[in-house]
């Protein structure tokens, strides 16, 4: 009887705590995006409107992000953003932090050709021992040309947070293609490699890339 309330028990978990640490981070999103401008607006709007409803601050929010784009899609605004990118670069501490949110939001929000070109393996962190890897790009001429070899640009995730790890540049002879797809790859980064990808391994070393 308690192995089966323990099995019941343990069934129920995997499938209430995905489910409700997704509502939870859905909500807490939406909390943090009304804070931001609902505090401010608020205090305005109860006393010149005398009223005010939660989501008003997040519809508020998306209309200025979508002006914002609106603008930089045309040259005022992309002068006018070009200008006040140079003001803030000169604001002590804020100078040196703007430029990293600016390249990751740049990396999460702007179209690119490529983002994750390739589910691959490559040995790491020592010879002999392989680690699944994220091909992102070709290394740059200017750095490949120093160790005189073709190498590209593989990102290492860490477990069990795949969106953090370090940035390899590994010759492309040494890079194993592996056909699975990038959904498959974080399954089992996630699951610390409990959860295995249908799809088998495919391309020997030296088929290359």
């Amino acid at each position: 009887m308690f192995l089966r309330l323990r099995k019941y028990f343990l069934s129920g978990l995997a499938v209430f705590l995905p489910l409700a640490f997704a509502v939870y981070a859905f909500i807490w999103i939406l909390n943090f995006m009304e804070g931001l401008l609902g505090r401010f607006l608020r205090p305005l709007f109860i006393e010149y409107y005398d009223f005010y409803f939660w989501g008003l601050g997040i519809l508020i929010l998306v209309l200025i992000i979508l002006f914002c784009g609106f603008c930089v899609t045309y040259y005022f605004g992309k002068v006018l953003h070009r200008v006040t990118e140079r003001v803030v670069l000169r604001i002590p501490l804020l100078g040196s932090i703007y430029p990293a949110f600016r390249e990751i939001a740049g990396f999460l929000f702007k179209e690119h050709t490529a983002k994750i070109q390739q589910v691959v393996m490559i040995q790491w962190p020592c010879k002999g021992v392989y680690t699944i890897g994220f091909l992102t790009n070709k290394t740059s001429d200017r750095i490949a040309v120093k160790v005189g070899r073709r190498m590209s640009n593989v990102m290492v995730p860490h477990v069990p947070n795949p969106l953090v790890g370090f940035v390899v540049m590994v010759p492309d002879e040494d890079i194993v293609p592996l056909s699975i797809t990038i959904e498959e790859a974080v399954k089992i980064i996630v699951s610390g490699g409990v959860i295995n990808g249908e799809a088998s391994v495919c391309i020997s070393p030296s088929d290359g890339l």
